[in-house]
């Protein structure tokens, strides 16, 4: 804590001089924020691409998004532990592309944290009021519980939020590796019945445009691992920590989510996997166990409230990054003297995360989640390009390089520009009205707030002019 406290500034907000965020973060905590926050998709949302494309076509979408998320962390991992600051893939758009590709990339990444924490909290609400059955009992009291309780953590301190976020992710991850042990997935037809519930004649009821549909959902599977990168100016070594907890993140999470889709498609028919709301928990009532529907219960809900909390850190960093670059205005850059924490934007964050939660139900507010990440990664297929183009290898010390370029790149865009026709599908209308908000906002940006902007202040990084400049 002390080497920490050293390698940041630590004046006194009358010194006049800035505040700097704490360097206290490890590789494990790396990996508790991107696995705390997408975990809880394997325990709702990817069932959702069951009823667009049936049982098989969930698998299938599971493996491409998850390549999809594999290219992400690859690319991040290179381009954050070489541009390591506050805003992830923020910070990497504004010293690569520009100053109006980084505005909207910080809003696509706000958007996306916050409607991900809107949709953990509204998870919760709902497992509690289908648990407890209670007349009258309905879902806002948790609401509010999980959002304020989180958002109160994260205003303390970022250490004791990453620390509480491995405790609890690991415990949610540990109850579908017993559950899965606990049905013998070695001997098919004990307990699974696989064979009988994905038979020829419904794998893909469909076809394959019931495929293509499934990756809007399949994204849930992986949605939120590229959050790591909103750590990159907490971490005591960005070289080593965010390239080693962003690529065990994906590992861990692409283990889980083949876990995940065995157990509930040899236990749940596709029809109901595609409905409910709580597929591994279900899935554990189904085996007639108790002790297996506790842990999945609670299971369920830790993953919620793991997400809902690093959903709170990494919208907050996002934001405060905008001001203090002045892209908003700078009193949402304020550092808390003591926590060190960016505090105002955390408390601005709040209310809007309340709001929205009171008003969207859980298919919108993963839609709208899904969106703006999907807008993300598209950004990040071009932006590693331009990064290599500008810096070849060797020009400046890079943390990690990642291998096969450009083939992740290619991947990526590919991917992207196929699940953006499944949204169309499906949320034709929410897709459009979006671009719609960032086209108009961009235009603001540009003929309004930019000039508020200290244009030499915030580029950080001390690299040579870019190759052919």
């Amino acid at each position: 804590m002390a080497e920490a406290a050293q390698a940041t500034a630590t004046a006194t907000p009358s010194s006049g001089q800035r505040i700097s965020l704490l360097r206290v973060l490890g590789p494990a905590h790396v990996w508790a924020l991107g696995v705390g926050i997408v975990l809880v998709g394997e325990f709702t949302g990817w069932n959702f691409s069951a009823d667009k494309g049936g049982a098989l076509a969930a698998l299938i979408t599971c493996w491409f998004v998850g390549l999809l998320y594999t290219s992400v962390a690859m690319i991040d991992s290179e381009v954050t532990s070489t541009v390591a600051a506050a805003g992830g893939q923020y910070a990497q758009a504004k010293h690569i592309v520009g100053p109006l590709m980084a505005f909207n990339v910080a809003l696509y990444l706000v958007f996306a944290y916050t409607m991900l924490e809107v949709s953990d909290a509204i998870l919760v609400g709902d497992l509690m009021t289908t648990v407890a059955a209670t007349e009258g009992l309905t879902r806002h009291a948790f609401v509010v519980l999980v959002i304020v309780v989180f958002a109160w953590l994260n205003y303390r301190g970022v250490l004791m939020t990453l620390n509480v976020n491995f405790i609890i992710t690991a415990l949610a991850y540990l109850s579908i590796i017993i559950l899965f042990f606990s049905v013998q997935p070695w001997s098919q037809g004990a307990v699974l019945k696989l064979g009988e519930l994905v038979t020829p004649q419904n794998a893909l009821p469909y076809g394959w445009i019931g495929v293509i549909a499934a990756f809007q959902f399949a994204i849930w599977y992986y949605l939120g691992i590229e959050g790591t990168t909103q750590a990159a100016e907490e971490v005591r070594s960005p070289s080593r920590a965010l390239p080693y907890g962003t690529m065990a993140g994906i590992i861990t999470l692409l283990i889980a989510a083949a876990l995940t889709w065995y157990v509930c498609a040899s236990l749940l028919p596709w029809e109901y996997l595609g409905f409910t709301f709580f597929p591994l928990f279900d899935a554990a009532r189904v085996t007639g166990s108790p002790t297996l529907e506790f842990l999945l219960f609670w299971g369920t809900v830790l993953s919620a409230v793991a997400s809902a909390n690093g959903c709170i850190n990494d919208a907050a960093r996002a934001w405060f990054s905008l001001g203090r670059d002045r892209y908003l205005p700078a009193w949402f850059s304020a550092v808390h003297p003591t926590y060190r924490t960016p505090y105002r934007s955390i408390l601005f964050l709040l209310p809007i995360a309340l709001a929205f939660a009171f008003i969207a139900d859980l298919n919108q507010a993963i839609t709208f989640s899904i969106l703006s990440g999907v807008l993300q990664y598209t950004f990040m297929s071009i932006n590693i390009v331009m990064f290599r183009n500008k810096w070849p290898l060797g020009s400046i010390r890079r943390g990690y390089t990642h291998p096969f370029h450009p083939i992740p790149a290619l991947c990526l865009f590919v991917l992207c520009v196929v699940t953006f026709f499944a949204i169309f599908l499906g949320f034709g209308s929410q897709l459009i009205a979006m671009v719609l908000f960032y086209v108009i906002v961009s235009l603001w940006f540009h003929f309004y707030r930019y000039k508020f902007v200290r244009r030499g202040d915030q580029f950080t990084m001390p690299w040579p002019k870019p190759q052919g400049y």
